[in-house]
């Protein structure tokens, strides 16, 4: 038996699945990637803006670079990784765990999502004024000077409502992505693995008796700690599993 051909058949077995995914997902709907020539937006790399240091900064700029990533993700459609997933995640058992902000995933229908980064779409107080997150699909125009989106409650500033680098996950969404790890097949797919702490849930879904698969180009730092490794593009390998 191949590889697909088992991994297709534990995909039928299995009574509880669940699937990470990373910014490989994505990459064949045209979404940038925060690793590679295409992560880079003038002189910046991501680093440089996802930040609170950088939004307190200049809070105009950082709006600025999301404004250029609206207009570049509102253009995007899911691919054939999304909608497999999305088929997926309608069984009873399936949870969905992503990093990406893009919501392409809800965009294909995806059911059980946890997205562990926030998402683009939606934004949040800057100061934290007791506001929840709300949601804005405004598409700015990112060639022309942008007013700072506000907050309703407070009319302090806005900030996009995703996970920065330095800032941790929100309690709840960790807590659902451990409670994710128990399951009987937990598949990686599209990930760096270099982000924690989504990159150490395979290995916490190993250590709790999950089959780990990793399915993904490249080499990454998961490769060797999983149970079975694919090399392949996501939106390539999931659609000739889901044939299987």
């Amino acid at each position: 038996m191949n590889v697909l051909a088992e991994l297709g058949d534990r995909i039928a077995r299995a009574r509880t699945i669940t699937v990470l995914t990373g910014a490989g997902v994505s990459a064949a709907s045209g979404v940038p990637t925060f690793r590679g020539k295409d992560g880079w937006w003038r002189q910046f790399r991501p680093e440089d803006l996802a930040t609170a240091e950088a939004f307190q900064r200049d809070p105009a700029l950082v709006w600025e670079w999301y404004a250029w990533r609206r207009e570049k993700i509102a253009r995007c459609e899911p691919n054939a990784a999304h909608h497999v997933i999305a088929q997926w995640s309608q069984r009873e058992g399936c949870r969905v765990v992503t990093q990406n902000v893009d919501d392409l995933h809800l965009r294909a229908g995806t059911r059980n999502l946890i997205r562990l980064h926030g998402s683009i779409w939606e934004m949040s107080c800057w100061d934290a004024c007791g506001q929840r997150a709300w949601r804005d699909e405004r598409r700015l125009d990112a060639g022309r000077p942008l007013p700072i989106p506000r907050c309703p409650a407070c009319d302090g500033l806005a900030r996009p409502a995703v996970i920065w680098f330095g800032e941790a996950l929100e309690p709840a969404d960790l807590y659902a992505a451990l409670d994710a790890c128990t399951c009987d097949l937990f598949l990686t797919v599209g990930t760096s693995a270099v982000v924690y702490p989504a990159a150490g849930l395979a290995r916490e879904a190993k250590r709790r008796g999950s089959f780990t698969v990793e399915i993904n180009p490249d080499e990454t730092p998961a490769s060797a700690a999983v149970d079975l490794t694919i090399r392949g593009a996501a939106e390539r390998v999931l659609p000739d599993l889901s044939r299987i």
